[in-house]
C-alpha cells in the first residue's frame, strides 16, 4: 500500500563507491583525474549571488547555442539535462509506450535496466556488439522480435570500452522503427563519434547524447546534453522539470565547453596514459579488451579471481569497479587516472603476485623426515 508494486520489486541502481577519505587511489567511477578548465574557477569566484534568488534559464539558451555551434547544428535541436541520466529517464517516458520495450547492448550501462523497471516496461539485452554490419543486423532482428521502441547504444560501450563504427550504427538506425539514443559519454576518448548522424538533415530517429562529467572533469556539476531531430527534442522539453539545470551549472559548463585547448590537452593525457597502462597489464598476463574510453575492462591472469583482486586493492585504498554476474564477474573495470595513480596500482598488483609466488614456493618445500623410532 502506498508504493507501486513494480517499485517494491525494483532493484535500484548501485553507483560506484564514493569513499570519504581523499587518501585513496580512486579508479572506480570513470571520473577525470585532472581538474576542469581553470576558467571554471573564475566563473565560480565571480558569480553574482543575486542571481541565485532567481530561477535559472529554463531553456539554457546560451549554453544550448554554444553546444549547437560546436556540433554544427541549431539550438532548437539541443536539449540540456541535469546530467545525461536525466535525459535517459525522460527518454523512457516520452519514447516508449506501456506495451513496448527498451533495448541495449548487454553488458552495458546497468542504469538502463533500472530505468526500464522504474518505467514498468521490459528491458531486453541483445548481447555485445563488435560494430560490424552483421552484428548490427542481428541486433535489429532482436529489436523487432522484442517490440523494442527505444534502443540505448553506448559507444564506446561501458563497461567493456568497445567501439562500434558509426556506419554500423547508422545502418541499424535506418531500419530501426523506434528511437535510437547513442550514449557517447566517452566519445572524446575514442577515434570517432556519431554526432554527424544526429545533425544530418534527413535524420528522423537518432539522438546523440554527451556529458560534461568525463572529458570535461565536471562530474560533480551534473550537466549532460543531447542533439537530435527537433520533434524528438521538443518531446523531451515537454516532459522535463521546469528548471532542470541550475544557473551555476549552466555558467560553468559554458566556459568549460569554450576552453577547447584545455579540453583537448586533458583528453590527450588520459589517452596516452591508457595506452601505457594497457601495455603494462598485457606484459603481466592480463587480458585487456581494446578500449576507446577512459577506462579498461580487464581479466586477471589465470589463477586469479577478479573479485579477490578487487578486495585486495580496496584493502590498500585502491578503488576499482567489480560487477558480479556471468557476463562481467571475471573482469574489473579500471578508470584511467594519472600516471602516478596507475603506477601505484601496478605496484600493488606486483606485490600481490610476489606474495603469491612466495607462498607457492614455500608450500612446495619438502619437509625433513624424522628418523624412524628405534
Amino acid at each position: 500500500m502506498g508504493i507501486a508494486r513494480h517499485i517494491r520489486k525494483l532493484e535500484g541502481y548501485v553507483p560506484g563507491e564514493q569513499p570519504k577519505s581523499k587518501n585513496v587511489v580512486k579508479l572506480n567511477t570513470n571520473e577525470n583525474p585532472y581538474p576542469p578548465s581553470p576558467k571554471c574557477t573564475a566563473v565560480l569566484t565571480s558569480f553574482d549571488l543575486d542571481d541565485l534568488r532567481r530561477y535559472p534559464d529554463p531553456n539554457f539558451t546560451t549554453l544550448a547555442k554554444a553546444i549547437a555551434d560546436k556540433n554544427g547544428t541549431t539550438a532548437d535541436r539541443v536539449f540540456v539535462g541535469n546530467g545525461s541520466d536525466e535525459i535517459l529517464s525522460l527518454a523512457t517516458r516520452v519514447f516508449v509506450e506501456n506495451d513496448e520495450s527498451i533495448g541495449s547492448l548487454d553488458p552495458s550501462y546497468t542504469l538502463y535496466k533500472t530505468l526500464a523497471a522504474i518505467r514498468d516496461v521490459k528491458w531486453v539485452g541483445v548481447g555485445r556488439a563488435t560494430g560490424d554490419a552483421r552484428r548490427a543486423s542481428a541486433i535489429l532482428a532482436e529489436c523487432r522480435k522484442s517490440n523494442i521502441s527505444l534502443f540505448l547504444w553506448t559507444n564506446p560501450n561501458a563497461p567493456t570500452g568497445e567501439f562500434a563504427e558509426p556506419k554500423a550504427i547508422a545502418a541499424f538506425a535506418r531500419k530501426f522503427k523506434g528511437v535510437v539514443i547513442v550514449d557517447e559519454a566517452y566519445a572524446d576518448f575514442s577515434r570517432d563519434n556519431c554526432m554527424s548522424l544526429a545533425t544530418a538533415p534527413r535524420n528522423r530517429n537518432v539522438i546523440v547524447m554527451r556529458t560534461f562529467s568525463k572529458s570535461y572533469s565536471l562530474a560533480g556539476l551534473r550537466v549532460g546534453y543531447c542533439v537530435g531531430p527537433k520533434d524528438l527534442i521538443d518531446a523531451l522539453y515537454k516532459a522535463k522539470a521546469s528548471y532542470n539545470v541550475d544557473a551555476v551549472a549552466q555558467a560553468v559548463a559554458l566556459v568549460a565547453l569554450k576552453d577547447d585547448a584545455y579540453h583537448k590537452k586533458t583528453v590527450a593525457k588520459v589517452i596516452k596514459t591508457r595506452k601505457a597502462f594497457v601495455k603494462a597489464l598485457a606484459k603481466r598476463g592480463w587480458d585487456v579488451i581494446r578500449s576507446e574510453s577512459n577506462f579498461v575492462f580487464v581479466k586477471p591472469p589465470a589463477g586469479d579471481a577478479a573479485k579477490d583482486i578487487f578486495s585486495y586493492l580496496k584493502d590498500r585504498n585502491i578503488f576499482v569497479r567489480y560487477f558480479p554476474g556471468p557476463l562481467t564477474g571475471d573482469r574489473l573495470r579500471i578508470t584511467i587516472g594519472t600516471d602516478g595513480q596507475m603506477e601505484t596500482l601496478l605496484d600493488a598488483l606486483d606485490d600481490r603476485f610476489r606474495g603469491e609466488e612466495k607462498t607457492r614456493k614455500t608450500s612446495k618445500t619438502k619437509t625433513r623426515k624424522l628418523p624412524p623410532r628405534k
